[in-house]
Order: C-alpha cells, then structure tokens, then sequence
C-alpha cells in the first residue's frame, strides 16, 4: 500500500451568524478554496490537468448545497469538465471522510492526485434541513437508540 501526502491546505474566511458571508452561497465558497489550491503551485495547469477527482462533503446537501456541489464548483473553478468531483454527507465529519476517501484511494493507487474539501454554509439551509421526515419508527421503545445516535 502506498503512501498519501497533504501538499496543501486552504480554507475559507469563518463568519458569524447573520454576518458578512450570510449572503454568499457555499458553492461560491467552495470555488475560491478549490481556486486558492490550484493556483497556489507554479504548476497549476499541470495539476489542473491531471486531477483525478475531487471529493467534498456536505453536512446538508440539499437546496443551494444540493445538485452535487463538488461537481458544481468543479466547474465554476474553471476545471475541466473531465475532471470527476462527488459530494459526499456524513453530517458533521463530512469534510474530515472526504480527506480519508483521498488519501484510500491514493494509497490504493486508484488515484494520484484528490482535492479533498468540505463545504457548508449555516445561513444557507435550516438545521434540519427543509423538509425534515424522521421515520416514526426511529422513535419506538425498540428503536429509540436510533434517535439518540448509537444504533
């Protein structure tokens, strides 16, 4: 098994609530991070060239973040539109799994260069999302750990 390297890290500005990037859609957010890395290299073409996929997690895929945001802001990025991008949803460690899903597939050798990322933007969409529908079930006697996390 091969070995995986982070050669660069970039992050957005952290707003406030109701502040400043209240506004600003999180696939826009996400374009100038992707944008920052690439330019970031005096071989910036080369990598943009040769990217094997992009990988973002979202905690609420859904609404402005939904439709697939890594492909989205794969392309308002000015990337090829060869170039593979997937939004990836495990709630909070979102962004943390689509680090862990480039460095496997580096390490496997399946890919040798992943942009990994996690984008969200609080203001965007409501903490339960839009249209919240738990299955009653969840909340059964014989089920209520499910609701509580450690099912």
């Amino acid at each position: 098994m091969g070995k995986a390297y982070i050669v660069d890290a970039k992050r957005t500005p952290v707003g406030k609530a109701r502040g400043c990037l209240s506004k600003t859609r999180a696939d826009d957010l996400l374009v100038h991070a992707i944008q920052s890395v690439l330019t970031a290299s005096d071989e910036s073409q080369e990598i943009n060239n040769n990217i094997d996929d992009i990988i973002v997690g979202c905690a609420m895929p859904e609404g402005p973040q939904g439709l697939n945001i890594a492909r989205i802001a794969t392309l308002l990025a000015g990337l090829p539109d060869s170039t593979p991008a997937y939004t990836l949803n495990r709630f909070c460690s979102s962004g943390l799994q689509s680090v862990a899903n480039a460095a496997d597939l580096v390490k496997s050798g399946s890919a040798d260069l992943v942009i990994a990322a996690g984008v969200e933007s609080m203001s965007s969409v409501p903490m339960t999302g839009f249209k919240p529908s738990v299955n009653p079930k969840v909340l059964e006697d014989e089920n209520i750990a499910i609701a509580y996390g450690m099912g």
